[in-house]
């Protein structure tokens, strides 16, 4: 499975933008996450979508702000971001899982169960 992420940039405060995570090695049911990177801290899990039940989480921090979404033929898994501020300045990760996420609560937001990832994109946010 290969994850390649793209949409990253410099922008303005209050910007937005739509970062893209294309998918290709797998049968496009599995689940697919969102991952932030802010220089000298942890990378925290923003938002994940279990394409085959199209079932979609976002942590409170970004709801309302950013919205995860796939194309119509679930090989790409977007994410768009609305009013960013410089606090979301980081990388972006895109990752994957064979196994659902429905049903467990926030365990989606656990590193650790995500098996393939992606390389990143850098989004930098300035005031």
């Amino acid at each position: 499975v290969q994850l390649v992420e793209s949409g990253g940039g410099s922008v303005q405060a209050g910007a937005s933008l739509l970062l893209s995570c294309a998918i290709s090695g797998d049968d496009v049911t599995s689940a697919v996450a969102w991952f932030r990177q802010a220089p000298g801290k942890e990378r925290e899990a923003l938002a994940a979508i279990y394409r085959r039940t199209g079932n979609r989480y976002h942590r409170d921090s970004v709801d309302g702000r950013f919205f995860i979404s796939t194309s119509a033929g679930k090989n790409t898994v977007t994410l768009r971001m609305n009013n960013l501020a410089p606090d979301d300045s980081g990388m972006y990760f895109c990752a994957s899982r064979e196994g659902p996420i429905d049903y467990f609560g926030t365990a989606w937001r656990t590193e650790s169960i995500w098996s393939n990832w992606g390389q990143g994109t850098q989004v930098t946010v300035s005031s």
